[in-house]
């Protein structure tokens, strides 16, 4: 797993990711064998899977745990709910350009290194150079995340995904102290009114939390995210006080994105998240 602290720079992108990533090609001429996800001269992603499942089109896996969770806006082959370990999820990272603006910047998530860390999102795998370039714009570049490679562990696996129990390597976008947008830690409720009077191009900042928030109760059920949920909370409360319309904050429902396509297929998943869950006493009746 690679790993960043402190104010140093992030471990160096795998050479096949970054040439992936720099260069915005996969190898070969898998884009002409890729219709289904990019129409030439069309760089308009959309939020559902596409329908070519060939093999042998290069391919790699991308970790959401943000806005890619509910609005990836880009084609792709499937998507997988599950986890990374040694990270956890904070709103450290100043917005500028989707969430807020330069006179009044939002908050957004990023990941903090914690070697007991789990985040829970979903992995979606793409193939062809335009999700990557897409990506590569909406993160880095106007985002201010790095890239770096960790382990991505499924919720649930089959035998149609290379999740058959084991880690799969996946690419995440993780943002640095360094970057200009940085906005670090502070108190919950001070990070809840920012949120809450911020707004930019792609909506309100609150939208951003809320739905992220809807994303976590409604398809990881059981799993508590205390950074989160109390912002979701705090960020509420402060949006009813203010006399918001919570209409006004949403906007336009997002497309519905299929995951865990194979579900009816289930295994036993892995309960190592659970060291983080408070312990539950059960209580023994006699029947």
């Amino acid at each position: 797993m690679a790993h960043f602290s402190g104010h140093q720079p992030p471990t160096e992108v795998p050479a096949h990711f970054k040439n992936l990533f720099t260069n915005g090609t996969l190898g070969g001429d898998e884009d002409s064998n890729n219709n289904n996800n990019n129409n030439a001269g069309n760089n308009d992603q959309e939020n559902r899977p596409s329908n070519n499942n060939n093999a042998d089109i290069a391919s790699c896996w991308v970790f959401g745990y943000g806005s890619l969770c509910w609005i990836p806006g880009f084609t792709y082959n499937k998507c997988i709910t599950g986890y990374i370990r040694g990270y956890v999820r904070r709103f450290w990272q100043g917005n500028a350009t989707h969430r807020g603006t330069e006179d009044a910047p939002g908050r957004v998530a990023t990941l903090v290194e914690d070697k007991e860390g789990i985040t829970w999102g979903c992995a979606y795998r793409i193939t062809g150079s335009t999700a990557l370039e897409y990506l590569k714009q909406r993160e880095c570049t106007l985002g201010g995340y790095a890239t770096l490679e960790t382990k991505f562990f499924p919720r649930v696996a089959s035998h149609d995904t290379p999740f058959s129990g084991e880690a799969v390597e996946v690419l995440v976008y993780v943002a640095t102290p360094e970057n200009r947008h940085w906005a670090g830690d502070a108190p919950l409720a001070v990070i809840a009114r920012q949120i809450a009077n911020c707004r930019g191009p792609s909506g309100h900042n609150a939208e951003y939390l809320l739905r992220l928030a809807l994303f976590m109760h409604d398809e990881i059920p059981g799993v508590r995210d205390e950074h989160l949920f109390d912002l979701e909370r705090l960020v509420l409360e402060e949006i009813y006080r203010m006399e918001i319309p919570l209409s006004s904050v949403m906007g336009r429902n997002p497309d519905r994105i299929r995951r865990d396509s194979h579900e009816d297929l289930r295994r036993p998943p892995s309960f190592e998240f659970t060291s983080r869950i408070p312990e539950t006493k059960l209580r023994c009746l006699n029947i």
